[in-house]
């Protein structure tokens, strides 16, 4: 987007998610850049949280009847999908329940609650964490009569719920988080989440969240394995936003101590020079010294890709036909985010070339040569079975 639009963006994100934001807009935008700002917003699955501002607009400063209403419907069917999500989650945390299970749930519904209007963030899937392990979490889905299905055995700490009870997308967690791709970091980070994760409590919509110490460490984890990998977006921001209004001066303080341990630092500090940009941020309320030049080039990263990078990874599978072509950009796609997390990124390039020459042999004989087969060669070598 222009320039202008980044910054009505910026604005009218502050007055949406900071009840004392005394803020007024200040741009008055023709009816194209509204236009770009709501496709923008649709790009990074924030567009009830702006239209959250939008609405208390006076009215000259207003977009244009046609997408405000259009905008509008987006909000209310937001609203009507976070409720939809939030039944669900509590739903499920009475079966395990039932079950003598401890549950919680990460990240989406549970960050939703830290909004001015809970119903606001764009929903995702359902993350539940249940206490136990990964052998006591099988056997009891398939008490309950869930099937576990052999993709799932692949990963290390989630199984999806099968069937998808109400449309609804749900992973069952039985480890708090999948960690990042540095392993000894990977390793004191999930150590620290384990024991904290024990920490829940009841919110307001009948299921149970971790603590905001809790989510502090797994999110900023969270948001720095998927920008190593294919990218965030604002909707990831926001939340991280919400965390840090919602924290305590001790929770900040103890994250801000294990940063390097956990192996977070460098983005952290990317992250933390966006909080002060994009929302104003005070440096008391955030975790580390924030780092102007990786922040500049983590934001660029995340207005080009959208949310999680998707708008980027299409773009490079579709710019050229060319496989050669394809795997050079996605080769230079990960060295570019290299300083953010520089044992990450060598640990994935080394994870990419061992499944490489694994595959070769499947490759061949299907004369299959996609890039996404490439990097997920279990698949390919269950479809040619």
């Amino acid at each position: 987007m222009e320039h202008l639009e980044n910054e009505a963006l910026y604005e009218l994100l502050r007055m949406a998610v900071d009840e004392d934001c005394t803020l007024s807009f200040s741009h008055r935008l023709s009816s194209k850049d509204w236009e770009n700002l709501h496709s923008e917003c649709l790009k990074q699955l924030i567009a009830g949280v702006a239209y959250q501002a939008i609405s208390r607009l006076p009215r000259d400063l207003q977009p244009p009847h046609k997408i405000v209403l259009r905008w509008a419907l987006e909000a209310e069917a937001i609203k009507g999908q976070n409720k939809l999500l939030n039944a669900e989650a509590a739903r499920l945390t009475e079966l395990f329940a039932a079950q003598g299970c401890k549950t919680a749930v990460l990240k989406g519904p549970a960050n939703a609650l830290l909004y001015p209007d809970p119903y606001i963030r764009q929903v995702g899937d359902i993350d539940l964490w249940v206490d136990g392990g990964r052998d006591h979490v099988f056997a009891v889905m398939r008490k309950m009569g869930y099937k576990i299905h052999e993709r799932d055995l692949y990963s290390p700490h989630h199984v999806h719920l099968d069937p998808e009870e109400n449309g609804i997308p749900v992973e069952i967690h039985y480890r708090p988080s999948s960690g990042i791709r540095n392993l000894f970091a990977s390793a004191r980070l999930l150590r620290f989440l384990e024991s904290e994760i024990q920490n829940v409590e009841r919110g307001s919509e009948g299921f149970y969240v971790p603590s905001i110490k809790f989510a502090l460490a797994m999110q900023l984890a969270h948001i720095q394995l998927h920008f190593i990998k294919d990218g965030i977006g604002f909707k990831q921001i926001l939340d991280y936003y919400m965390l840090l209004k919602h924290s305590s001066e001790d929770n900040r303080r103890e994250i801000a101590n294990r940063l390097s341990d956990f192996g977070i630092l460098r983005v952290c500090r990317a992250l933390m020079w966006i909080m002060g940009y994009v929302f104003e941020l005070d440096e008391s309320m955030m975790l580390c010294k924030p780092d102007e030049k990786l922040g500049r080039k983590m934001l660029a990263i995340i207005q080009k890709g959208g949310n999680f990078g998707i708008y980027e990874m299409d773009s490079l599978n579709e710019i050229s036909k060319n496989f050669v072509v394809r795997f050079l950009k996605h080769r230079w796609r990960n060295f570019s985010v290299f300083w953010f997390a520089p044992i990450d990124v060598m640990v994935s390039e080394l994870d990419y070339w061992k499944e490489f020459f694994k595959s070769i042999s499947v490759r061949i004989k299907l004369r299959r040569w996609s890039l996404w087969d490439l990097s997920h060669s279990k698949y390919v070598k269950k479809e040619a079975r």
